[in-house]
């Protein structure tokens, strides 16, 4: 019996990986029988360990012989014979890829370089007001119908066993840390925020093996004994289940709330320099965005943030009121 084969690129960073599961979800749905193989950047691979709906991960290795490592995923995907080619992103590299996929029909979006070889395409305006998940369906709308589907992850029982340990008090869960400034809450609000939680609420400090020395800051300053740093202690599909159950995840605009709406997990986001308008917001059903209240005239200062606050101030971020983030 012919089973479909279908391959979803995206290949940029783990939030984006994560709000790519909306397709992967709708696909299923549509196509429950077919095969679904997604392509994604090396280091997002573990957000996808035992994923049900994943048949074949390709894993792009971008450091050391980037378009050498390109060039033989494309040779093996070539061999596939896939149905559709759905191309999630807007740059060159994937563009070429996909136009010499041999797919059979190519969407993507029209913002790309090659959009020319695509045999649909679709704009993708950060300015719409659509979520990701929104912009991505339109790729697919055609083939299923215009209703997205939520992004989901699936931590293993092993993964909820590995943090069960941490689950035995009511906790919180903040990820402090960015890679840019200006998406950053600033360190002296995190400590703000920890001193004013219910104290019968332990709480832990969550990133990766990068963001060791910030969160260890936060706990040192935060001079609180129910702090806890668990930064680079946990893998993204642990750090997943432990989210899902805490009484509230703080975040930046950043990967970690991808993590929470993933898994439905209650989640408040900072939006400092950027804003949700850009369409990245939570998705869970217990969610809430903090951004500040004051109009700016310098507010969104770019799609992506900055490594410094070009006007000096970050009123953006200190001007948040720490009332706004308690919960009850």
């Amino acid at each position: 019996m012919f089973k479909k084969k279908i391959l979803v690129i995206q290949t940029a960073f783990i939030g984006d990986a994560i709000l790519a599961t909306s397709v992967l979800e709708k696909l299923h749905q549509h196509f429950a029988s077919a095969k679904i193989d997604f392509f994604i950047r090396k280091g997002n691979e573990g957000l996808f360990e035992g994923h049900p709906f994943i048949n074949h991960l390709y894993v792009w290795d971008k450091k050391g012989g980037k378009y050498k490592n390109l060039l033989s995923i494309l040779k093996k995907v070539r061999n596939e014979d896939y149905l559709y080619v759905i191309n999630l992103q807007r740059y060159l590299s994937t563009g070429v890829f996909t136009a010499f996929s041999r797919g059979g029909k190519k969407f993507g979006f029209e913002n790309n370089p090659f959009s020319f070889s695509f045999d649909k395409k679709f704009p993708h305006d950060m300015n719409s007001g659509k979520h990701e998940v929104e912009r991505n369906q339109s790729l697919i709308t055609a083939i299923t119908n215009e209703t997205p589907a939520v992004p989901k992850l699936y931590p293993s029982a092993a993964h909820f066993e590995n943090v069960q340990k941490y689950k035995s008090t009511p906790y919180v869960c903040i990820s402090p840390a960015s890679v840019w400034f200006t998406k950053q809450f600033p360190e002296n609000k995190w400590i703000e925020l920890i001193k004013k939680l219910d104290s019968k609420y332990k709480i832990y400090l969550l990133g990766g093996p990068v963001d060791k020395q910030v969160c260890e800051n936060l706990r040192r300053k935060s001079v609180s004994p129910r702090t806890f740093n668990l930064a680079g202690k946990l893998n993204l599909l642990e750090s997943a289940a432990l989210m899902k159950d805490a009484a509230m995840n703080y975040s930046n605009d950043s990967a970690p709330l991808h993590l929470a709406s993933a898994m439905d997990a209650p989640i408040t986001s900072v939006f400092c320099s950027t804003i949700p308008e850009f369409g990245f917001g939570p998705l869970s059903e217990n969610s809430k965005i903090i951004e500040i209240e004051e109009k700016l005239d310098c507010r969104p200062c770019g799609l992506h943030g900055k490594r410094a606050c070009p006007k000096g101030h970050f009123k953006c971020a200190t001007g948040i009121k720490i009332e706004d983030l308690l919960f009850d």
